[in-house]
């Protein structure tokens, strides 16, 4: 399996966030998951990407994912 970049973007209490990283944690891939809640910054970031400011944002290998999508995840992971 390609060694793929992937950036959670989520918040503690958020639902979707947790699931999306039970499911990367799951499939054995690696993630760096950012605290938006807890990082002004890092809030900034996901919002300049993706247009959105609700979480979970992912960011595979520079294809933005708003929500949890594991249909899109099965697609992006298996280029």
């Amino acid at each position: 399996m390609k060694n793929h970049k992937i950036l959670v973007y989520s918040t503690q209490a958020c639902p979707y966030c947790v699931m999306a990283k039970e499911y990367f944690k799951n499939k054995g891939v690696e993630y760096k998951d950012i605290e938006v809640g807890a990082d002004e910054n890092a809030a900034k970031e996901m919002i300049t990407k993706s247009g959105q400011m609700g979480v979970p944002v992912i960011d595979i290998d520079d294809n933005i994912i708003v929500g949890f999508r594991p249909d899109v995840f099965e697609k992006l992971l298996a280029e």
